[in-house]
């Protein structure tokens, strides 16, 4: 039964890439290939497989929470949190690519990385592992949003 919950959480956390791909996919073809991008953007092949694997930390981790969560009130705190980060997950590629707006988009990533890190914070009270597991997700966060801020710059 472990295992399933285990699963469960990855396939959660994988719905938010699933939802923005939405808003993704036919944009970056059209819209995103004529903006003007800086030196530092990376191919387009090496997102998808990025987003899997932190998606799959992510699900990983918030198991490890949910595992705790008959440990008092801040696992469960921590849980909510993550659900709702989730949300402004996927709410970037629904501004960014969905709306076609960088500047907006920027503001959004800027919130969602603030919760990461309060995330980050949570989980290391509660299972430092689990803290652990959000590190690569901080840091590829911390690269979109300097990313994201070039894209808007530069257009």
């Amino acid at each position: 039964m472990k295992f399933v919950n285990l699963i469960v959480f990855i396939l959660i956390s994988q719905l938010a890439g699933v939802i923005g791909s939405v808003f993704t996919a036919s944009a970056i073809p059209t819209w995103y290939a004529v903006l003007n991008k800086p030196s530092f953007n990376p191919p387009g092949w090496i997102f998808g497989p990025v987003w899997i694997i932190l998606y799959t930390l992510m699900g990983i981790a918030s198991y490890l929470i949910w595992k705790k969560r008959a440990e008092g009130k801040l696992p469960q705190m921590a849980l909510i949190l993550f659900f709702v980060h989730l949300a402004f997950n996927a709410l970037w590629s629904i501004i960014f690519f969905g709306l076609h707006n960088p500047m907006w988009a920027f503001f959004e990533i800027i919130i969602l990385w603030i919760m990461i890190v309060v995330l980050n914070v949570l989980f290391y009270k509660i299972d430092k592992r689990a803290a652990y597991l959000l590190i690569p997700y901080l840091l590829w966060v911390s690269f979109a949003a300097f990313l994201n801020f070039s894209i808007w710059m530069l257009n």
